[in-house]
Formats: structure tokens, sequence, C-alpha cells
């Protein structure tokens, strides 16, 4: 396995509900290990397996929902 994190700024989203329909869509897509959200500051960072799924697909995935991604960066993990 070869993991990677993807870090977020989500602009508008709306509450709780927004939250929780970003985390529980994310984690439906196979490779995903882990969404985790602040919503103070409009960013998702998520941990996934590098290969079960690609960076450019939880983007695609976030703005597929409605949501416009202002910012990105992404981080491999040697292990």
């Amino acid at each position: 396995m070869s993991k990677a994190s993807a870090y977020f700024i989500v602009n508008e989203v709306e509450g709780k509900h927004g939250v929780k329909r970003i985390k529980n869509d994310l984690n439906t897509l196979k490779g995903v290990i882990s969404v985790s959200m602040n919503p103070t500051k409009n960013s998702v960072a998520v941990d996934f397996d590098t290969t079960g799924i690609r960076k450019h697909q939880l983007f695609d995935r976030i703005e597929k929902l409605g949501y416009d991604v202002s910012e990105s960066r992404y981080e491999n993990h040697i292990m």
C-alpha cells in the first residue's frame, strides 16, 4: 500500500449538512482511508491508498458535489 494525504480548501460549505455530505461521499470511494474536516477553515484532509484512487479523482469528486476548491496540496508518505 502506498499512502498519501490530500488537503483541500473548499469554498461555501453550508454548515453541518455540507460537512457530512462531503465526508460521507469521499468515504465511499475505494482507496480512501479517512476523511476529516475543519468547518471553520473549510478545510478537508483525506488519507488515501494511491493504488486505489488518484489525487485528481478526490479533487474532481468534491467539485462534482458542487463545491469550489480554491487550494489543494498533496503529500506522499514513505512507508
